[in-house]
């Protein structure tokens, strides 16, 4: 383990100590998720070329319109372990989320995801119904990237705060701040980095290419990802995201 992961490590273990509600084996399943941060998180398939992943549909019809929220979803979930507190509409609309998303093995997987992910997403984004589109949304380009989901939502948080017009300095664009020259770099000139699924499916296969080039070294490739290679206060603002609200 490297110091910074040592580092990594002994903060959130302080913050475990601090939260009510955390056991023993709760403890040690964090401990455990952090150590795997030095092991390879992917297998060994290398990365599919942008080319080959932006599919000609990525600006077509809007994946997460009435047809997925609507009321021809399959079937309805039998049970939910959810917080009795919530909004009795906002678990009708999770419930409907979680039946129409494709990337999860089952509906129940699905809403326990939206469940534990809608509520830290919701001190950033007010609206329930744009919260389920975009995390059904990144749960799916990130399943078909082969990325972890909540890596992906750290990222996001430190790249734009969740914010689609997000632009920087250095010119990056969109909720996961892809620099413009990727467009002209696979010859898409005419894509559009500010349109959600668009940044998404580029951010989340540039970040699965890195993760490809270090071997699953998730912080040598997120340090990639922010053009920092070789230093580790990106990856460590992105896992600190990540353990503290995301994972």
């Amino acid at each position: 383990m490297t110091l910074w992961q040592t580092g990594f490590l002994n903060r959130h273990l302080k913050r475990i100590g601090h939260r009510q509600g955390h056991t023993l084996l709760g403890t040690a399943c964090f401990m455990l998720s952090v150590l795997l941060l030095a092991t390879p998180l992917q297998g060994g398939e290398p990365g599919a070329a942008l080319s080959n992943v932006l599919g000609p549909n990525v600006l077509g019809a809007n994946v997460l319109g009435a047809n997925v929220l609507g009321a021809n979803v399959l079937g309805a979930i039998e049970e939910a372990i959810l917080d009795p507190a919530l909004d009795p509409t906002l678990v009708s609309k999770l419930k409907l989320a979680a039946a129409a998303a494709p990337s999860f093995d089952n509906h129940y997987d699905a809403q326990v995801w939206l469940v534990s992910k809608d509520l830290p997403l919701s001190a950033l984004i007010k609206d329930a119904d744009q919260r389920l589109k975009l995390l059904t949304l990144i749960h799916s380009e990130a399943t078909l990237a082969k990325v972890s989901p909540e890596i992906v939502l750290a990222l996001i948080e430190v790249e734009s705060g969740f914010d689609s017009y997000a632009v920087s300095s250095a010119g990056a664009q969109g909720i996961m701040q892809v620099m413009p020259f990727w467009k002209k770099e696979i010859g898409r000139p005419e894509d559009n980095l500010i349109n959600m699924q668009t940044n998404l499916r580029y951010g989340c296969t540039i970040l699965k290419h890195y993760l490809d080039i270090e071997q699953g070294r998730l912080a040598d490739a997120l340090a990639r990802y922010n053009g920092s290679y070789g230093q580790y206060w990106y990856a460590e603002r992105v896992l600190d995201a990540w353990a503290e609200r995301w994972r």
